[in-house]
């Protein structure tokens, strides 16, 4: 059975990729890398995005539902407390304590919904920047090598346009 790939792992494996790249001729900081793997490698990624914002959403959903869970409970007990309150002598204490309680059950709720918002969107900032960084370098490689391309390439044009020039010349010179 193949293993899942991750997008923190194809990032990782983008980033071996670079770093372990041969070096470009007369240059400390380019090199050379296989294009089609490196654009393999964003494929995946840009497929396994859709999944990776997806489980966000559902670390947001049930955040939120948690939070919707909570409050019923609280509006229940509240509900419950009044009606017991209406039949005990002590009224206001046993009233008092179930809003406490309720207070108490909505401030961890509340709590707990942030602390769940904060990890989703912690989880999502950090994979989209990772995500935009591997997708940047990569960028930039396509970028370098189709520069480095221009200039070989109009390089060798110039020399053969010379090539072709010097026995116009020399057959010019003879004459």
């Amino acid at each position: 059975m193949m293993e899942e790939k991750d997008v923190q792992r194809l990032l990782d494996m983008l980033y071996g990729m670079v770093d372990e790249a041969k070096g470009a001729a007369f240059s400390s900081d380019k090199c050379v890398i296989n294009r089609d793997e490196v654009l393999d490698l964003l494929d995946e990624i840009r497929g396994k995005l859709p999944l990776e914002m997806k489980k966000a959403q559902e670390l947001i959903r049930a955040r939120d539902e948690y939070v919707a869970a909570a409050k019923q409970e609280v509006e229940k007990m509240l509900r419950q407390a009044q009606l017991d309150a209406k039949t005990i002598v002590s009224e206001s204490e046993i009233l008092q304590q179930a809003r406490q309680k309720g207070n108490d059950i909505i401030r961890r709720a509340e709590e707990r919904s942030k602390e769940l918002y904060h990890a989703a969107n912690v989880y999502t900032e950090d994979a989209l920047r990772r995500t935009e960084e591997a997708i940047q370098m990569a960028l930039s490689e396509v970028q370098e090598s189709r520069t480095r391309f221009r200039a070989a390439s109009a390089e060798k044009m110039q020399e053969q346009r010379e090539k072709l020039n010097k026995p116009a010349d020399s057959e010019n010179e003879a004459e």
